[in-house]
């Protein structure tokens, strides 16, 4: 088998695990989890009847959807119903290609990198193909002919306008520190100056991720879906198999979120601080990539588990009162230290360190202002 024809079929083989693993680790893994933490940390069981331990829930879950019976309103724009959920799930899938897990091995004698393709604007793909995703909301909202729906619907589309503008402007922070649009070069950058974005792009990051979590229309961010005033938001009209779809785009466009956030701030690949612990570099690539996005998505869990949710005023002021201005600050500060920054990234490091030393005390403010007003409350 010549080399070429081995290259095919291992690109192939990637795209096909993208399809059907993500799907299962979203199915099995990462709502058992959920499900499981949850009810730690609310203080009950959670899922614990179907299987040891609740292991089987997932399996359950499936054969629950894929048997259900698949509802269509009668005077639901049929076509474009069926479309919603499709349209919600397959931009997330594509954005999964270009994410890159991991250094590149040998397979049959021939190097295969562990991410599909490496486009040079590949970040801007990203953005361009996951804001896609909304339109899948906005469509089955549309298509089913109820109040409700078109309400989620409307407030997704809403949501999406106010906080895509903060997301990008986040990331071009990390645009001007890496100067390349490729995720791959962005990690190798983080590699040959030994060091992680984030320390630099500190308020980048939180920017980012706010704005990811409220893209992915996850607590505190779910109106589209709020239950206690839409009945079910967007997906009220769907059931079975299309309910599932909705479901599975959400909890990839999170897997997403999180894979760019650990490729763009958090060395992608790399093992931590490798030039003063040398030693970490024995564990494969693939699994501190794999670690550091499990965190994320535990993040998601936790906030789903904690805050309540935003009002849809508090959500709009929050967008474009505080995160789209200080997302403006942030570019000029970060690109005035990579104009004044001349000596291998002495500047980004004094960054790195202002920006730590900042968050540190609204930390310790936040918490002296809490232990005066308990005093006070006493």
């Amino acid at each position: 088998m010549s080399p070429a024809t081995l290259q095919t079929i291992l690109t192939a083989v990637k795209i096909l695990l993208i399809v059907m693993v993500v799907p299962a680790i979203v199915g099995f893994v990462i709502v058992y989890a959920e499900r499981r933490i949850m009810g730690f940390m609310q203080g009950r069981l959670g899922p614990n009847r179907v299987g040891p331990q609740g292991l089987l829930q997932g399996l359950a879950d499936l054969v629950k959807l894929v048997t259900k019976e698949d509802l269509t309103p009668t005077r639901a724009e049929k076509v474009s119903h069926f479309l919603g959920p499709v349209l919600s799930v397959i931009p997330a899938l594509t954005a999964l290609a270009l994410i890159p897990v991991g250094e590149s091995i040998r397979i049959g004698g021939v190097e295969t990198s562990l991410y599909v393709a490496d486009v040079n604007v590949g970040l801007l793909f990203l953005l361009g193909i996951t804001s896609i995703g909304v339109y899948g909301i906005i469509l089955g909202g549309w298509a089913s002919n109820n109040k409700f729906s078109l309400l989620g619907g409307l407030r997704s589309a809403a949501q999406l306008v106010s906080y895509e503008v903060p997301m990008g402007l986040s990331i071009v922070a990390v645009l001007l520190m890496s100067r390349s649009l490729s995720l791959v070069e962005i990690v190798r950058v983080q590699d040959r100056l030994h060091l992680w974005f984030i320390f630099p792009g500190l308020l980048s990051f939180f920017l980012y991720f706010v704005s990811g979590v409220a893209e992915t229309n996850r607590n505190p961010f779910d109106l589209p879906e709020a239950e206690s005033e839409l009945v079910s938001g967007f997906n009220t009209e769907y059931s079975g198999i299309k309910f599932a779809f909705y479901f599975l785009g959400e909890y990839t466009a999170m897997i997403v979120v999180s894979s760019v956030a650990v490729t763009l701030f958090f060395g992608g690949w790399l093992a931590p601080f490798p030039h003063l612990l040398p030693g970490l570099r024995i564990v494969p690539g693939i699994v501190w990539f794999l670690i550091k996005v499990g965190f994320f998505i535990f993040c998601y869990i936790w906030f789903r588990s904690t805050f309540p949710r935003y009002r849809f005023d508090q959500l709009m002021n929050l967008g474009w009162k505080w995160l789209i201005p200080l997302s403006l600050v942030n570019i000029m500060v970060v690109a005035g230290c990579v104009l004044a920054d001349t000596r291998h990234g002495r500047g980004l490091r004094g960054l790195g360190w202002v920006y730590t030393g900042f968050f540190i005390l609204l930390f310790a403010l936040s918490r002296l202002r809490r232990r005066l007003a308990a005093a006070e409350a006493r």
